[in-house]
């Protein structure tokens, strides 16, 4: 595998560069720019100091050179500024081992960087160590393959969140290689709480859709769906009519396609009389 990892420049980003100490009139005007810098990033600065009180004696040009650094991997200046504003620790932190570890272990490739920042800046605050590698290694043995779009799973604790939802899973009589089969066809099941998402859903479908269990193992999606919006009444719309379709087929449509199916299916049952 090619190595992703790339060597910046040293940037310092918690020690002042070696000048004379300001008086505390230049300290004053320093500490006006700092906020106006921040403010230019679309940034809360009170909510910064707030949260990272170390912020206060981060000279302008480590904020700059960290603006600069997260610029290279490809976030544009809104995001840099958004993400900065969700985790304003991370204005004192080094970037550089969660994006060294994305590319490098993950791997996702550079262009799709910012779309797995941007998506989940949480990454940026967690540790290599103790939190993402950990969860790469369970996902990987589920024989899930990340990519910018699932990478947010990373910062989800094994042992609170992940391990219920799979046991969850088993608990509605899939073995194991099943439920890994369902989490990689759907990984989105493990951003899904158990009580509000879950439970409610396998309840209305063994309940008020008779369904068989089966049918969830060939189709995960399902958990994906509202309940209220759009499962509840596109089943009810066909009991209605006194229809049934498969999961798939009543759900993956959009709305419009389901109603054209809803009519074509009650003209041609007219047709059969």
């Amino acid at each position: 595998m090619l190595s992703c990892r790339l060597q910046l420049p040293p940037q310092a980003l918690l020690k002042p560069p070696a000048t004379a100490q300001p008086t505390p009139k230049d300290g004053g005007f320093l500490f006006r720019q700092k906020l106006l810098y921040l403010q230019s990033l679309n940034m809360n600065p009170h909510k910064a100091l707030n949260q990272n009180p170390s912020l206060r004696s981060t000279p302008i040009s480590s904020l700059i050179s960290l603006e600069h650094s997260l610029s290279s991997f490809g976030l544009s200046r809104p995001s840099i500024g958004r993400i900065l504003d969700m985790y304003p620790l991370l204005l004192t932190s080094d970037p550089l081992p969660t994006i060294n570890f994305l590319l490098d272990e993950v791997p996702i490739s550079l262009p799709h960087l910012p779309l797995s920042l941007s998506r989940c800046p949480r990454l940026l605050v967690s540790s290599v160590s103790t939190q993402l590698r950990p969860t790469l290694c369970f996902l990987t043995s589920l024989g899930l393959v990340l990519n910018s779009h699932t990478t947010l799973l990373l910062v989800s604790n094994v042992e609170n969140t992940l391990k219920p939802k799979i046991n969850f899973l088993q608990s509605l009589g899939f073995d194991e290689p099943e439920v890994n089969r369902m989490v990689v066809r759907s990984p989105g099941l493990l951003t899904l709480s158990i009580e509000n998402n879950m439970k409610p859903k396998v309840k209305f479908f063994l309940e008020e859709m008779e369904g068989d269990v089966q049918e969830l193992k060939r189709f995960p999606q399902y958990f994906s769906f509202s309940l209220e919006k759009k499962i509840k009444p596109r089943h009810r719309a066909l009991v209605e009519h006194g229809f049934k379709l498969p999961l798939s087929k009543m759900l993956k449509v959009s709305d419009g396609e389901f109603n054209a199916r809803l009519i074509e299916m009650r003209l041609q049952r007219v047709q059969r009389r």
